[in-house]
């Protein structure tokens, strides 16, 4: 099958030749036609398989054949929600190169930097919006943004959009939306908090499901490395430097691990930039700017800033961390070997992740193949959780405890009984004389005006 069978037209043909893309793929082909006659669609594929033009490509041609419910201004018709910054710029960025010349607008919305160049966009007129949902819902109550007008609503990346706790702006978002739409959700795992969202959100959809997230891609080969924690450093310095790694995308289970990994690898001579969620966007596309042009063979990031993050012929990844959730085993590796390339996923494992590796071997279905290094992992025990002692109220100027202050006795209130044989003149007197009347002796007090 090719996309001249998918009833595309010339305009988005020729721009998808200019993509390099001449077979689609599994999710492409089947969405594609469900999309063009106005289903609502439930997509489940896993990363890297072309989730973005399966929904992109039928957009753009149907805001193009059919006429707009309001033509006498340009309005959002089609609205696409991204989980990450990273994920609406490559979305935004796969839609500018799919409508290359065509009579169509969009703009990209998203945190971390200034909205005047968002607003300005959107004030122009933007026919295609991708956007975070927490800048969108910024701008709706600045009253920059209406969706009143939506006529196809792209929930993209459901599964991480729940994980990062965006269910309740996505639920707000999705009341500002008229009720007749259509609606697609693209998830790469379907966890039951996705299929209740599906349940609320979609009007009997269509069921696409290709590549299921237990399985792995085939060109890529896939190793495992036992090392201690504190050697880690040392072989991925070693790893590299080798002569066929052209670049590598490691991924770190932490913030702080992303900053410690980078450090590490400058102080080993090796070049490398981070990217996480406490960076500044100006910084992470810088980053990522950099590691996409080759000026920077190395990218270390956590999952959730990888997200979105499509580098073609990305020859390495290197699990650093062996994650949480073994589905993110899936989605890292995921980043290699695409488009037919080879491409290859070590993972290293000191004692304390070994049950993550059991679950990621469980989950593929096959023992990952071990290989030996210059560190062997020789610690044997696991890490005895850290016992958290409790904080002190109050801290000094030389960082220790301050003693809570004793509290003062509390003295009972005296009182005084009040007798009416008690003469005026015996009741406790305030020590202030008052300026008019009489003075404190009884004479008149004469005033002057000076």
């Amino acid at each position: 099958m090719t996309f001249e069978n998918l009833n595309l037209i010339p305009s988005l043909l020729s721009n998808v030749r200019d993509a390099g893309y001449s077979v689609p793929t599994p999710i492409q082909a089947a969405t594609i036609p469900l999309v063009l006659q106005g289903s609502d669609v439930l997509g489940c594929a896993q990363t890297g398989t072309g989730k973005t033009a399966s929904f992109a490509l039928p957009i753009l041609q149907r805001l193009l054949q059919q006429p707009s419910r309001r033509p006498e201004a340009r309005v959002t018709r089609a609205l696409i929600l991204s989980p990450t910054r990273e994920l609406a710029m490559q979305t935004w960025e796969n839609f500018q190169q799919y409508g290359k010349k065509l009579p169509l607008r969009s703009c990209v919305i998203f945190g971390g930097v200034g909205q005047g160049a968002q607003a300005e966009a959107l004030h122009q007129g933007a026919d295609i919006v991708i956007a975070c949902p927490g800048r969108l819902l910024d701008l709706m109550g600045q009253g920059l943004v209406r969706l009143d007008w939506v006529e196809i609503f792209v929930l993209d990346e459901a599964d991480r959009m729940l994980d990062m706790g965006f269910i309740h702006d996505v639920r707000r978002v999705v009341r500002a939306l008229p009720q007749q739409r259509q609606t697609l959700l693209f998830s790469a795992t379907m966890p039951p908090d996705v299929e209740k969202l599906a349940l609320d959100l979609l009007t009997d959809p269509e069921n696409v499901k290709v590549d299921p997230v237990t399985s792995t891609v085939e060109a890529i080969d896939q190793c495992l490395y036992y090392v201690d924690k504190g050697n880690k450093k040392h072989l991925l310095a070693k790893l590299l430097r080798s002569e066929d790694l052209e670049n590598a995308l490691v991924f770190s289970r932490t913030r702080y691990g992303v900053d410690r990994i980078v450090r590490d690898l400058k102080k080993a001579g090796i070049d490398a930039a981070g990217i996480h969620g406490d960076k500044s966007q100006n910084a992470r596309q810088t980053a990522l700017k950099r590691f996409k042009s080759g000026e920077c063979r190395v990218l270390v990031a956590t999952d959730i800033a990888a997200r979105g993050i499509d580098v073609v012929g990305l020859s390495h990844v290197i699990n650093y961390d062996m994650p949480m959730e073994p589905e993110a085993y899936i989605h890292r590796i995921g980043r290699t070997g695409r488009a037919g390339r080879d491409g290859k996923a070590i993972s290293f494992c000191c004692i304390d992740e070994v049950k993550q590796l059991n679950q990621v071997e469980k989950l593929i279905g096959r023992r990952l193949r071990e290989e030996k290094s210059e560190w062997p992992m020789e610690i044997t025990t696991p890490t005895p959780p850290k016992v958290r002692e409790p904080r002190p109220a109050k801290v000094g100027v030389s960082g220790q405890a301050v003693p809570p202050r004793k509290k003062a006795p509390q003295q009972p209130p005296r009182s005084v009984p009040a007798s009416p044989s008690r003469p005026a003149s015996a009741r406790p007197s305030s020590g202030r004389q008052h300026r008019r009347g009489p003075s404190a002796y009884g004479h008149p007090v004469q005033r002057t005006r000076r």
